[in-house]
């Protein structure tokens, strides 16, 4: 399985703000521009939450495994690679969703002027900023439920008896 990169899910949010920013100016100049939600920044919270207590319990579990704790629980490496792969697609999801509320929300700012849209810029920006959350306890996830690397690959021939 391959670790998530930054530079792609940075340009999954730039790509996708550039690309709302400019549908909601043509949006607009047609008719109504859609509202954001106000549940998007909470959903996105909500799963940055669920990913955060998920590494934090596998990170808890392996640190008793390895202090050999009687009382310790096992860490099935199921269900640890399937908290990776919904931590990379929450990420991978989060950044596509954040860059779209994020060129609404640049799109917003020309009219702040005018209570319901200064509304919509302020859940944009929550939404941008529970995605970076989800991006953040993604990575972080990745991070605990990495594996150790292997030594006997990395060093290579070195004994030649």
């Amino acid at each position: 399985m391959r670790e998530l990169r930054i530079r792609l899910l940075a340009g999954v949010f730039v790509v996708a703000g550039v690309l709302s920013w400019a549908g909601a100016r043509l949006w607009a100049s047609i008719g109504t521009l859609p509202s954001v939600p106000l549940a998007a920044p909470i959903v996105l919270a909500l799963i940055a939450v669920v990913l955060l207590s998920t590494a934090l319990s596998i990170r808890a579990r392996l640190k008793a495994q390895r202090e050999r704790r009687p009382e310790a629980k096992g860490v099935d490496p199921l269900m640890a690679a399937r908290a990776v792969v919904f931590g990379q697609a929450s990420a991978l999801v989060a950044a596509l969703v954040a860059g779209m509320y994020g060129g609404t929300g640049v799109y917003l700012l020309e009219s702040l002027d005018i209570p319901a849209r200064r509304d919509q810029a302020i859940y944009a920006g929550f939404s941008v900023l529970a995605g970076i959350a989800v991006i953040a306890a993604a990575i972080f996830l990745e991070r605990v439920c990495k594996l150790p690397e292997d030594d006997d690959n990395n060093t290579g021939a070195t004994s030649a008896a």
